[in-house]
């Protein structure tokens, strides 16, 4: 069996950046919401800041979307990989 390696890129994309955007907009309402996560991931996203502005819930966001895409894009292609040598 192949996975879609379109339609997984953009699944992650959306869980990734869809979840950073969430959790970005519920640290705006509650400053103690998530904001060790925002932090963490604040040193790996060169420019994203844990500002607790709007800026950096949509810089945030647009980041997981990428990163997000580009893992599961690479996960289905190395599982694909495998499959097809072990299938």
């Amino acid at each position: 069996m192949q996975i879609s390696g379109k339609a997984f890129a953009l699944t992650a994309g959306l869980f990734l950046g869809g979840s950073t955007c969430l959790i970005g907009c519920m640290n705006l309402i509650n400053p103690a919401y998530g904001a060790e996560y925002l932090s963490s991931i604040s040193s790996v996203y060169p420019g994203f800041e844990h500002a607790r502005t709007i800026g950096s819930v949509v810089i945030g966001t647009v980041y997981g979307l990428v990163d997000g895409a580009f893992a599961g894009f690479l996960f289905a292609w190395v599982y694909n990989s495998i499959a097809r040598r072990l299938g």
